[in-house]
């Protein structure tokens, strides 16, 4: 088995600077041009020092952002923009995320060939793997064609998207017009390629006490699946669009992380351009900040357990040059003790409500200038729980603290008093790409649930806002429903990269790269007189494709 699938192994990011120390036995996977994965075993591994294996150094935790469900959409939800003529004809739209349904409707063409070029299912092991990668199997078109003529095509092609999330995205950006049910994608000529992620491994959800059964993924196969999708664009020579509706509350809100650097280096690629979704944790309650600015220079604040979350993580993350300690107290009184810098973590076990905490005070982290402390719930006690910070040199501090995303815990676990800034999941912190946010079309107001910035370090965040609500999308098993929040409002710009990439091949134009196709959608953008912009809600005015088309097609 591969140790990239082997619940054995720790997958671990490095810098390919150092994989040659490493790089025997096949230990290394190579995840792009700067990173590699890895592969140690878990016995070899003590995850409470840090001096060993950094935090840092360990994958990310990303979920879905928003759902899908069925019901009728509004009519001005889709429009199919005849006018303008630009439909996403030779571009590629890259999706990663739960697969599609190959065979809905919305991805086959009128003389019933299908509109997807390639499929990487890194979930399915019985097929040909991608060359330059070590597993997963792989399905070219005339596979999917094939399938789609037989009379029992999963036996050709067993790829599924049991969840719907995947199938949703591709159809809003590139699904076939269904004019009897008032359907079209946005750019319905573009071809698709396709990434199903596998799950996280239980390792890895172990490492932050995340529920077995919770959906999610890693930063590592996500970087994976990107690659896949560059390397199909080149070996088909077609300009790509790169959709991400995934999010993590993981890290420092501030786009450092491998993930993040790929996407920045993607930027620069000519003929090529990422959106990704802001996340839908603005209205949680699972981001807390403050600033303490006077003695004593002490801070309590409080969270809710609900009765189901027994498995989760938090993350506090102080500003340097602070240095703080944290201090527990469950709902029943049992306290730590005041948890202080350190190398190790330390664990406490409360005897009256059976819950145990794990506390890692980091001393350092690695690439990241702020310290961090990561506290591990097991069985959490239901009820109200207390933390006390404390500056350790009596000097004024500032922190932010953040629960996980998405499903990994309940709506029932929340802070007290809880900040709706900064809670931009990652990767919608890196600073060269386009992070979309959600607001109601019809009411012309923000979604609450969207997240908001800006970026920890003060980057300006979210980069513009777009339809979210109530979109028409196709849903497994030939049916359609909706798709409400920010991971349905990137779609929306998706699909208008690709109109532009279209423009380029079209007009013979010079070839952009993806800032100056960042730069397209931000000068094109519908803003309000009475409101300052960029703005941390809004960021730089709502998407306005036709204003952008109407741009193109006066300068084509």
């Amino acid at each position: 088995m591969a140790k990239i699938l082997d619940e054995n192994y720790f997958d671990l990011m490095i810098e390919n600077t150092v994989s040659p120390l490493y790089n025997n036995d096949n230990n290394v996977t190579l995840l792009n041009e700067t990173h590699s994965i890895l592969h140690i075993r878990t016995s070899e591994i003590n995850t409470c020092d840090q001096r060993q294996n950094p935090y840092s150094s360990f994958p990310e935790i990303y979920t879905l952002v928003s759902e899908v469900s069925d019901g009728i959409a509004y009519s001005q939800a889709i429009q199919f923009n005849a006018e303008y003529n630009f439909h996403g004809n030779g571009v590629i739209v890259g999706i990663i995320g739960t697969g599609i349904d190959y065979q809905h409707p919305a991805f086959i063409n009128a003389d019933g060939t299908t509109c997807i070029s390639s499929i990487w299912d890194q979930t399915e092991q019985s097929g040909n793997i991608p060359m330059e990668f070590t597993f997963g199997s792989q399905y070219t078109r005339d596979m999917i064609n094939q399938a789609l003529n037989s009379s029992d095509p999963l036996s050709i092609v067993p790829s599924v998207d049991t969840v719907g999330h995947g199938t949703a995205v591709a159809s809003i950006i590139a699904g076939r017009p269904d004019y009897t049910r008032r359907f079209s994608g946005i750019v319905p000529e573009s071809e698709l390629v396709v990434v199903k992620l596998k799950e996280a491994k239980q390792n890895l959800k172990q490492l932050f006490n995340i529920p077995v059964d919770s959906l999610c993924f890693q930063e590592t196969d996500i970087i994976l699946g990107i690659r896949y999708l560059i390397t199909m664009s080149l070996n088909l020579n077609r300009p790509l669009v790169i959709c991400i509706t995934l999010g993590s509350s993981q890290g420092g809100h501030d786009g450092i992380n491998p993930l993040s650097d790929y996407l920045n280096n993607i930027s620069l690629v000519y003929n090529m351009g990422a959106c990704v979704s802001a996340g839908d944790e603005g209205n949680k309650g699972r981001h807390y900040f403050n600033s303490i600015y006077s003695e004593p220079f002490v801070h309590e604040f409080y969270m809710n357990v609900g009765n189901n979350d027994k498995l989760f993580s938090m993350e506090i993350w102080p500003y340097a040059p602070s240095t703080v300690s944290i201090e527990l107290t469950s709902p029943l009184g049992e306290s730590t003790q005041a948890v202080f810098p350190s190398l190790e973590c330390e664990e406490f076990i409360f005897e009256q409500s059976q819950s145990t905490v794990l506390v890692n005070n980091f001393v350092f982290l690695s690439r990241r200038r702020n310290p961090l402390i990561l506290i591990n719930f097991g069985n959490a006690y239901p009820g109200v729980w207390r933390f006390r910070v404390v500056d350790v040199e009596d000097f004024p501090f500032s922190f932010h603290a953040w629960l996980p995303s998405g499903n990994l815990i309940s709506n029932e676990t929340y802070f007290y008093d809880p900040n709706p800034d900064t809670t931009i999941t990652s990767p919608g912190s890196t600073s060269n790409i386009i992070t979309v946010t959600a607001y109601d079309q019809f009411s012309n107001s923000i979604l609450a649930q969207s997240g908001r910035g800006y970026t920890r370090i003060g980057g300006i965040k979210p980069d513009i806002a777009a339809s979210g609500q109530q979109i028409a999308c196709a849903f497994p098993g030939d049916r359609y429903g909706v798709f409400s929040g920010t991971g349905a409002a990137v779609c929306f710009a998706a699909g208008a990269i690709a109109i532009i990439l279209e423009w380029i091949i079209r007009s013979n134009h010079a070839a952009f790269n993806g800032n100056q196709i960042h730069g397209m959608l931000i000068q094109n953008a519908r803003r309000e007189p009475i409101m300052y912009y960029p703005n941390n809600i809004w960021g730089y005015g709502v998407l306005d494709i036709r204003a952008l088309l109407s741009m193109l097609s006066s300068t084509t």
